[in-house]
């Protein structure tokens, strides 16, 4: 077969518009007419053509059924024949091994649905959630938003998840043995004062199974999150964070590494206050970055005026200045791990050359598939010689 599409590649189908099919057409009938795509008679490129089939559908219709996809390929051991893996490059931060140093990152699998067929695509390592206390539906839909022209996407989701019991089930059903990041947060109605209730009920749960945590004070999505960010709120819940985490290290025997989520929306006096907040607690790393409230790219597109968080190529300058910013700030000290913007492999590159250590992908993936992985990793590995 030429040019198979791997099942990873199905997440890129989050629809451009909201038209859906007629009523008529249902879950079993999408999935019968993207199956169809796996067959050689058609002539065009078979991702193109998935991803033309899955624009017929709403955004998140193609996102619960992209995630099926990969799920259900992973679970079969399919997506690792249809996807050509990355080079192997062992990478070792914050005392955990890495295959690779290229992850997904959180927000696509916000509940673990899919974590072996991700983990068949070539990721160094997965990044699942954000998952908060309890199930929550997140902001009213339409809430996902695709910018072509800019390859962009907006999205306000507001951590729709089904509750961190859910996803530890998941997780202990999973045979993926790889790192595994968790990505915490607050349900949207814990006040912001008692923010750090939530965060802590979510480490000490899912402490014994992920191989770090990560706390995310930075979606956009959340009223009052990223207030979280700064001051003596950083500091209240950094110190809260690092107490309980010796409690768990004596309970569980191992030392779980933290990682703190940050925006690309702050100032470098801003960034350098973080930096060393998060030095101070004993962090063991810090993400950079999530979405951007910014418009700066999308002015003038359909959907570019949509409310929420903007991620993909316009973020990738702003992005990796808080990359540079803190690698500056902290002199290696902790270990930071960047995202924000990569869509071509040489844009990981650019994240390790100011001083990352790793990186994750989110957008780029959806527009790229797995073929991003490889690119990404290649471009890191020709640094490296």
């Amino acid at each position: 077969m030429k040019n198979p599409a791997p099942a990873g590649f199905f997440f890129a189908c989050e629809s451009v518009s909201t038209q859906a099919m007629p009523k008529a057409c249902r879950r079993s009938d999408a999935l019968a007419i993207i199956a169809a795509s796996f067959f050689p008679r058609f002539s065009l490129p078979m991702y193109t053509l998935a991803r033309e089939l899955l624009f017929k559908l709403s955004p998140e219709t193609s996102h619960d059924l992209s995630l099926d996809l990969i799920g259900a390929g992973g679970r079969l051991g399919l997506n690792g024949l249809l996807s050509k893996r990355p080079a192997s490059l062992p990478t070792t931060v914050m005392g955990l091994d890495f295959a690779n140093p290229v992850g997904l990152a959180a927000g696509l699998d916000k509940n673990g649905a899919a974590i072996d067929g991700f983990a068949q695509l070539g990721f160094g390592f997965l990044e699942i959630g954000t998952v908060t206390p309890r199930p929550q539906p997140g902001n009213p839909k339409p809430r996902l938003f695709r910018l072509p022209e800019a390859t962009a996407i907006i999205n306000r989701m507001g951590f729709n998840n089904l509750g961190v019991d859910h996803l530890l089930s998941r997780v202990r059903t999973a045979r993926y043995r790889g790192v595994l990041g968790i990505n915490i947060g607050k349900n949207f109605d814990t006040p912001v004062e008692r923010a750090q209730d939530d965060y802590l009920i979510c480490l000490e749960k899912v402490y014994g199974h992920a191989s770090y945590v990560t706390v995310n004070v930075s979606s956009p999505n959340t009223p009052g999150l990223r207030s979280l960010q700064f001051g003596d709120s950083l500091k209240q819940l950094l110190d809260a964070l690092a107490e309980r985490r010796e409690q768990l290290t004596l309970e569980h025997g191992k030392r779980v590494p933290l990682a703190i989520k940050i925006a690309p929306d702050m100032s470098d006096e801003e960034t350098a206050l973080v930096a060393a907040a998060l030095v101070e607690s004993g962090m063991d790393a810090v993400i950079a970055t999530n979405t951007t409230l910014s418009r700066e790219g999308v002015e003038g597109l359909a959907f570019g005026g949509e409310a929420g968080g903007l991620s993909g190529a316009p973020v990738l300058h702003k992005s990796t200045h808080i990359v540079k910013v803190l690698a500056g700030e902290l002199g290696g000290k902790l270990p930071i791990i960047a995202a924000g913007g990569i869509t071509e492999g040489a844009h990981a590159a650019q994240k390790i050359a100011a001083g990352a250590s790793l990186v994750q992908v989110y957008s780029g993936f959806i527009y790229k598939g797995p073929a991003l992985i490889r690119e990404a990793v290649d471009a890191i590995a020709a640094l490296r010689r």
